[in-house]
């Protein structure tokens, strides 16, 4: 089976080297490329942490990247500003989509002032991903990220192709409903486990609630071709975070959920 990791982080962002060691990884290039083989994932798209400026984003050949606006709330540029810098990402074939951070940034996705951004993704026929859900800072504010905010994106701007990153989580019902409503809308399946299991059996034993409560969302919608595996390493362990997505799908659908999504909706040369 082939495996697109459609969400994951490489940078050297603060508290990263720490996190991949404690999901039994090391957060470097050479350790990723040989994880990723081992794991049969062939290829990653890189959420960006780094700056606007095209030339800061060079990365191995098995991984693409979506330009990420992860510091809105102090960059002192124009909007004008950045929007052209985004656009010079958006003309490179490694850059695939767009990456917004409202929770952490404090921006309601269907703010107008994003119009630029979403105007740009139109004009490249590239996907918007947001990150909804739970944040990892305490300064961050959930009202920003909670999934039904993405509602009246989509609604304003139903041409353009949004990803619904983390599914939302723990918002799972609105994250779901949001989707069902607006065909426009996909979701992938990251950053819903943390770490290295020690024992993957007693695990999901523990979490069969949580488990069945996930299967239950995805099957409730039934519309897998619109989801997407993805690790947010180096949050997680590759293999463990490739298990529990197992758990969750059904193995008639794991083509489409480990591969196909992606490649399609990132348009991913592979």
């Amino acid at each position: 089976m082939k495996i697109i990791d459609s969400h994951f982080h490489f940078s050297d962002f603060p508290g990263f080297d720490e996190l991949a060691v404690a999901a039994g990884h090391v957060n470097s290039a050479d350790h990723l490329r040989r994880a990723y083989a081992e794991n049969g994932i062939i290829h990653g798209v890189v959420m960006s942490n780094r700056s606007l400026y095209p030339e800061d984003h060079h990365y191995p050949d098995f991984m693409s990247y979506c330009i990420g606006l992860d510091h809105m709330d102090t960059d002192t540029r124009s909007l004008a500003e950045q929007a052209v810098l985004v656009e010079e990402n958006l003309k490179r074939p490694s850059c695939v989509g767009i990456k917004l951070y409202p929770g952490y940034n404090h921006f309601y996705v269907y703010d107008d002032f994003l119009d630029p951004f979403y105007q740009l993704a139109r004009k490249y026929d590239k996907p918007v991903a947001i990150h909804t859900g739970l944040t990892a800072t305490s300064r961050a504010l959930l009202k920003y990220s909670q999934p039904l905010t993405l509602d009246e994106a989509a609604v304003k701007y139903p041409d353009v192709q949004f990803v619904m990153c983390h599914l939302g989580n723990p918002f799972l019902q609105d994250a779901i409903a949001v989707m069902e409503k607006n065909g426009n809308v996909a979701a992938d399946l990251s950053g819903l486990l943390e770490g290295k299991m020690a024992d993957r059996a007693a695990f999901f034993k523990k979490k069969r609630g949580y488990l069945e409560l996930l299967r239950n969302w995805l099957e409730y919608l039934d519309c897998y071709d619109r989801f997407m595996f993805g690790t947010d390493w180096p949050l997680a362990n590759l293999g463990d975070y490739i298990s529990f997505t197992q758990e969750i799908v059904p193995e008639s659908e794991w083509n489409t959920v480990f591969y196909e999504t992606a490649k399609r909706l990132y348009k991913l040369p592979v």
